[in-house]
């Protein structure tokens, strides 16, 4: 199939890129979006195999050196669409596009469907609502090995692209799975996996414990942190130390913290 060539911003595949910004509709066909050219090679290199790329040559940094990508998806099988600057800046979903939109499969799995190793790292995040958060906290998990990231009670799916945005990718590479609160404590207690969960009304500190056998650590929301129910499930509760005013972190702040007190007792080294 040769390439396609689109000018209009009112095409009907590019008035369907912007319908993928509704979860119902990424839900509804299965796919989400993909932006930037390094988020597109993690992917890629991650084993994502894209249904279509869309190209703009205007505003890439280095179309010669970053055709390996396109080289990579189309033999993946995606279709090679180019568009024009002006119709590409209105279909693209964050400012200072570098040209490089793609629509790839959603990731989105229930926590039985994770392939575990034995003593298993994992992330929990109780109804976290900013997709920064949840963004950022696959980049930590990407980088501290984690083997499960799993949304309980999500408020927003893995496939926003404000979410894929915020982890550069590593949404893809870092498994991910979703399930509400009961499904997700129950999984955990099936599989004998203690829950350590990050809160303020507690003494022990989050140094205090021993996270080198299998371990899942719970954040909760931006505003309440964790539910009654998590908090109740908990093997161990854990809290920050903090010398400041504030009385409470970032959530995504808080998993790093964790997690790489996790990392530093498994004896991770990069």
């Amino acid at each position: 199939m040769a390439d396609l060539h689109l000018t209009s911003a009112t095409n009907p595949r590019l008035k369907g890129l912007v319908g993928l910004r509704k979860r119902r509709t990424r839900e509804n066909e299965g796919v989400t979006l993909l932006e930037g050219y390094e988020e597109l090679s993690l992917a890629l290199d991650a084993g994502v195999r894209p249904r279509a790329l869309y190209t703009c040559d205007d505003l890439m940094l280095d179309a010669d050196r970053q055709q390996d990508v396109v080289d990579a998806a189309r033999a993946a099988g995606a279709d090679i669409v180019t568009v024009a600057r002006a119709a590409f800046e209105k279909v693209a979903y964050r400012e200072g596009p570098d040209g490089f939109l793609a629509v790839v499969p959603s990731v989105q799995a229930h926590p039985r469907e994770l392939d575990l190793p034995e003593s298993p790292l994992l992330l929990v995040a109780e109804g976290v609502e900013k997709p920064g958060n949840l963004g950022a906290m696959l980049r930590t998990a990407d980088a501290v090995g984690v083997e499960g990231v799993i949304a309980a009670d999500p408020v927003t799916d893995w496939g926003n692209p404000n979410v894929v945005r915020g982890s550069k990718g590593t949404v893809f590479s870092v498994p991910v799975a979703a399930a509400s609160t009961s499904e997700t404590l129950s999984w955990l207690e099936e599989r004998g996996i203690p829950l350590v969960a990050a809160t303020p009304d507690t003494d022990v500190m989050h140094t205090d414990v021993d996270y080198r056998g299998p371990v899942a650590i719970a954040v909760g929301t931006e505003k309440y942190g964790l539910t009654d129910e998590a908090l109740a499930a908990a093997t161990t509760r854990v809290r920050i130390p903090m010398v400041g005013q504030v009385n409470s972190l970032n959530v995504a702040t808080s998993a790093a913290v964790l997690l790489y007190e996790a990392m530093r007792q498994r004896g991770v080294r990069g």
